[in-house]
């Protein structure tokens, strides 16, 4: 056994953990700063946040140990055992969970509270890589493509139904992983087009176009969507006629159209654009007999599940996301401000940051988080403790930290000799980028505040373990690799 600990020792990535190490110790000391009360004396006490989150960080060092020790293979034998036993814990824990601010994802094991949804991911990440690495697999069969989504979703539905919105969206993140394993851009493309969709659709759906019952909302997407058809036809069947009929004439009836309602009788534009775009469809869907080509038969079914997303989106933001979901996705697009409600710890949460300036305030020296105006402050919101404290400097130094681990473990998948690892890697990349951007982009303002940790940093042993683990885990395949070199 001792030779195998010593090869073991030399092929870990000591550059990885040297950089989890630092983070961790950063998100530490921002824990404390944000859970600072005057007067405290004793950071270590398992009374404060700062020592309970300390007890965490000790508990994460042996549990990184812990996955380090085991072979690299079981992790890919269990996989399957692991995803189906999270599977039925996430089921569990919608009836054994308590209630905490709506949410039913915390499970109470005495003084200590558990998060399942957190650690669902790295099991997810593992089934996927086992999948992927299987010899039947091949991602442009639907059958391959199905079984993926299957395994996605399914952890997904189940924390949707915790009511955790939040932690579910995370899920999403494996798509990105599965466009590097060969999944066609138009995919990705079709999901741009969906975010794009969603948001001009909601921002301006309810704005009108001067002197006609015309929503901008609906007019930009079904426009969009026209154009897009046509784009999609020239860059994937490099057909000029075709590309000439659905822009150019699309172009000259809107026209007619928007010169007609505005001087003659004014009428709703979508009353021309509805009919257009089925047309093109139909015109795609016969170009697809004729040429025998299926491009066009998928371009036809995106023109028309795009008119069908506009509309279903605008339903389920009326009918099926929660009142206070709707205000936080209105105050992200500019719709409402509302700083005392829904917006109110986003806009505590830029004053901190703005008032820390280029070299921050200084450790406990805060005043926006010492007298508690950011709520969640050192939970979902700990990034704006940073930049009051440590200033612009200390804030992209933290952001160059996570740059620095998430380009290193980009480097560690691509050096991966099976799928296995590298599906795996590029998992663990996915989720970490997804967490920063999405995290980073609420405390700013700049994305909808769905309550996503900010890895290594947010309070919680939950979180710290979850992201430990996802990362250990892959060290320790990464390791294996090195070891058969």
């Amino acid at each position: 056994m001792e030779p195998r600990r010593v090869s073991l020792w030399k092929s870990v990535d000591w550059a990885t953990i040297a950089v989890y190490l630092i983070l961790i110790i950063c998100g530490w000391f921002s824990v404390c700063g944000a859970s600072y009360n005057y007067g405290d004396t004793d950071f270590l006490s398992f009374g404060t946040r700062g020592g309970k989150q300390l007890m965490w960080i000790f508990c994460s060092f042996g549990l990184g140990f812990v996955l380090l020790m085991i072979e690299e293979r079981i992790y890919d034998m269990f996989s399957y055992i692991m995803y189906v036993g999270m599977l039925f814990l996430l089921f569990a824990t919608i009836f054994l969970a308590r209630d905490v601010k709506g949410s039913h994802s915390w499970i109470s094991l005495g003084p200590v509270s558990l998060q399942p949804a957190e650690f669902a991911k790295f099991a997810t990440a593992l089934v996927l890589a086992k999948y992927i690495n299987s010899y039947s697999f091949n991602i442009k069969k639907l059958k391959s493509v199905s079984m993926l989504a299957l395994f996605i979703l399914a952890p997904l539905g189940l924390i949707i139904l915790q009511r955790e919105t939040g932690s579910a969206l995370v899920y999403l993140a494996f798509f990105f992983m599965l466009y590097r394993e060969g999944m066609p851009g138009a995919i990705l493309f079709s999901g741009v087009c969906a975010v794009i969709f969603f948001i001009v659709g909601i921002r301006f759906g309810d704005e009108m176009i001067t002197n006609t019952p015309t929503s901008i909302g609906q007019f930009a997407v079904l426009s969009m969507i026209l154009l897009f058809a046509g784009g999609m036809v020239w860059v994937y069947m490099k057909r000029w006629p075709p590309v000439r009929n659905i822009i150019g004439i699309s172009v000259l009836v809107v026209l007619l159209a928007f010169l007609f309602s505005k001087y003659v009788i004014p009428f709703n534009l979508v009353w021309v654009l509805l009919p257009l775009c089925l047309i093109v469809s139909v015109y795609l869907f016969f170009l697809s007999l004729t040429e025998r080509n299926k491009g066009y038969l998928l371009i036809s079914i995106f023109t028309i599940a795009s008119v069908g997303f506009l509309y279903s989106s605008n339903y389920v933001f009326d009918n099926v996301l929660e009142p206070h979901q709707q205000i936080r996705i209105k105050v992200v697009l500019g719709m409402e401000e509302d700083l005392t409600g829904a917006g109110y710890n986003v806009n505590q949460s830029k004053i901190a940051i703005g008032s820390g300036g280029i070299y921050g305030k200084g450790f406990l020296n805060g005043t926006q988080t010492k007298l508690k105006y950011v709520p969640e402050q050192d939970t979902d919101f700990i990034f704006c403790t940073v930049g009051e404290e440590q200033g612009f400097i200390g804030s992209s130094i933290v952001l160059v930290l996570f740059l620095i681990l998430i380009l290193r473990l980009i480097v560690l998948s691509e050096r991966q000799t099976s799928a296995f690892g590298r599906v795996y890697g590029y998992s663990v990349v996915s989720i970490f980028v997804f967490h920063l951007f999405i995290n980073v982009g609420m405390v700013l303002g700049l994305t909808p505040v769905i309550g996503i940790p900010l890895p290594f940093f947010s309070y919680g042993g939950s979180s710290l373990w979850g992201f430990t683990i996802l990362l250990f885990i892959f060290l320790r395949i990464d390791a294996g690799r090195s070891e058969r070199l």
